[in-house]
């Protein structure tokens, strides 16, 4: 059954422009469906408000990011737009509000993605470990976190520090396609054999790699876990590496259920039972979602910049969901002239990415819809804000 992906309504001041084509979707989902979302934040109480405007004061003063490769230095422009109110909050909740614990776990973490050159990982340098869709980005869950597939059966290439690479390169992603609001992930595992792997449970060494980073440098990022098709020996695998995980985001692990009742169904892949018929065009997906995540990193960019480059800028404010950063109304009029430039550029660059994977012209319709097959290939679905 084939599926097209449904964008959300536009909020005030937004326009969508959506495009779609039928049979096998090839291409990222860029929205969230109509009725998927996150839940609602939680206020601070007063004394977690003391322990961010610390934590915040304490960030705000630093003057070098230590480092024993070399790479000392002030922080950049990059480093400082990473460091959010709610990257600041993350770091919190996982020290459970240890704020002194807080700082040293952020200062490790800017030094590892300054060392590991997160913000220089090339689409180009990992495009051969995603040849054959081994990690596929797509879709959204019941509360708006962006699907990351792992298909283990899939793996292509031998063991190296690029298949760790491509996992924090396709986490990254993720982080761009989040909405706004929505700061976790649904992890979507299939361990599936392949013709030429049965044993698709990757090695010990590797995955306590992956787990040291996704647990120390991406903190209350992963929402929810998702996974099938899990073998006796991946069973033990689990097993095995239990210890090296947290026992809250043990809690988070899901096997072997029925994954509908997480995943709306026109945004679960086939392979998970969903009614979403998704085809791995590596050709096509991998520029497509290129293209898609610069466009979403670029906006959110020029609205830091035009808010005042500030420690501690609100993310909802950086995806666009509040006018306001937390300089205040002096800023707003510059995003304003900001997202009005964006605007046509990213009009111009829908134009461009159609164009080079040489699809159909799409059919608009209306948002809440999902229509039957109608065309050759499907085009991506494209946001474009303006006031």
């Amino acid at each position: 059954m084939a599926s097209t992906a449904v964008a959300p309504a536009p909020t005030a001041g937004a326009d969508i422009v959506q495009e779609k084509a039928a049979g096998p979707l090839k291409l990222p989902i860029a929205f969230p469906t109509a009725d998927s979302h996150a839940k609602e934040p939680v206020a601070l109480t007063e004394e977690q408000q003391k322990k961010y405007d610390w934590l915040l004061d304490e960030v705000k003063a630093i003057v070098e990011i230590p480092s024993t490769k070399g790479k000392a230095g002030p922080l950049t422009d990059l480093e400082k737009e990473w460091l959010t109110k709610e990257c600041l909050l993350r770091y919190l909740r996982a020290t459970k509000w240890h704020e002194k614990e807080a700082e040293k776990r952020l200062l490790k973490t800017l030094t590892w993605r300054r060392e590991y050159g997160v913000d220089d990982l090339a689409a180009d340098h990992i495009s051969p470990e995603n040849e054959t869709g081994k990690q596929v980005i797509l879709g959204y869950d019941k509360e708006g976190r962006v699907c990351h597939y792992l298909n283990p059966g899939r793996q292509n290439t031998a063991a190296s520090p690029r298949q760790v690479q491509h996992l924090v390169y396709m986490v990254e992603r993720v982080i761009d396609l989040m909405p706004a609001q929505q700061e976790m992930l649904s992890l979507m595992i299939d361990f599936k054999p392949s013709k030429t792997r049965s044993n698709t449970s990757p090695g010990i060494a590797q995955a306590r790699e992956v787990l040291d980073i996704l647990q120390n440098h991406y903190p209350e990022r992963l929402g929810r876990a998702l996974i099938i098709n899990t073998p006796w020996f991946v069973n033990g695998f689990f097993k095995l590496i239990t210890p090296f995980i947290d026992p809250h985001t043990r809690e988070k692990l899901k096997f072997n259920e029925d994954m509908r009742q997480y995943v709306p169904a026109e945004h679960l892949w086939s392979t998970f039972k969903g009614d979403l018929d998704f085809e791995y065009d590596h050709s096509v997906y991998w520029p497509a979602l290129t293209k898609l995540c610069s466009e979403r990193r670029q906006a959110r960019l020029q609205r830091w910049i035009a808010g005042g480059k500030q420690i501690g800028e609100s993310e909802d404010y950086l995806t666009g969901h509040a006018p306001i950063g937390v300089a205040g109304p002096a800023g707003a009029d510059a995003t304003k002239a900001v997202e009005s430039t964006n605007a046509a550029s990213a009009v111009a660059a829908v134009t461009a990415a159609v164009s080079e994977v040489k699809l159909e012209e799409p059919k608009k319709e209306n948002a809440a819809e999902v229509k039957p097959e109608t065309a050759a290939e499907p085009v991506v679905e494209t946001k474009v804000e303006a006031k």
